[in-house]
């Protein structure tokens, strides 16, 4: 390589460790929001559970309320039923004291499953704080690991800032302009050597990038001249690290 593509090759390798780093303390950063988001997702259902519980108790407590009703209703009907002066009186009286049981007995029976229903929502409710906890005991150790690598990768940064900084000194400013612009949409891989397939003449090329063929002229360019190549695909600079088997043709 020539010594601007030399150069651009450093800064390549400096710049694909930075990329490495910010990708990290994005994952760092991700993990924690992640878990805090799974928390929240939890504590808005054990709040609809408790909204729910409170709501079926209430249900509960109404029908308890309406069954005490008819119960006084129906010791009230048989004082009346112990006074009756005719069997006409006597049976009309028993009818509607049978019928309030019945209906009573249909009350209990929603009762009883009302509070079924109360006991299920609770012990759901339960499952969920407990879950709520053991994923606040992962948020705090996912923190406390988090700060440790986030302030290992911030050194890290800060130096590869720097050597960043030293090996862009060397590049032209109008090809460190063309190699950010690439390197920003690249995720750092603004570059992408030529691969050499064959043993002998006719060589084939390939973009190590994209993986796609590449004509001749790019190898035979690269061999005489230092001078920025773009891959016709992908549009990452070229670059060729040996001319052992470059093949110019």
């Amino acid at each position: 390589m020539g010594r601007m593509l030399e150069a651009l090759f450093k800064l390549q390798n400096v710049e694909r460790q930075l990329a490495e780093v910010r990708s990290r303390i994005r994952r760092q950063t991700s993990a924690v929001t992640a878990q805090q988001a799974q928390i929240q997702e939890l504590l808005t259902l054990q709040k609809k559970l408790q909204d729910e519980s409170l709501t079926r108790q209430k249900q509960t407590a109404g029908v308890e309320l309406e069954l005490r009703g008819r119960e006084a209703e129906v010791q009230k009907l048989r004082v009346v039923l112990n006074g009756a002066k005719t069997n006409k009186e006597y049976a009309a009286i028993l009818t509607q004291i049978n019928t309030i049981k019945a209906d009573n007995s249909k009350l209990e029976e929603q009762a009883l499953k009302a509070m079924q229903e109360v006991d299920q929502v609770k012990g759901q409710l339960e499952q969920l704080k407990a879950r709520a906890a053991e994923a606040q005991g992962r948020l705090e150790g996912i923190k406390q690991q988090s700060a440790a690598e986030s302030q290992r990768l911030e050194a890290m940064l800060k130096d590869l800032s720097q050597r960043r900084q030293e090996a862009s000194a060397d590049v032209p400013k109008e090809v460190l302009s063309v190699f950010e612009r690439m390197s920003a949409s690249r995720e750092g891989e603004a570059m992408a050597e030529v691969e050499v397939q064959g043993k002998k003449p006719p060589f084939e090329y390939v973009c190590g990038g994209c993986f796609m063929s590449l004509n001749a002229e790019h190898a035979n360019a690269l061999q005489t001249r230092d001078e920025l190549r773009f891959c016709d695909c992908c549009g990452r600079i070229l670059y060729m690290a040996s001319a052992d088997r470059a093949g110019v043709q």
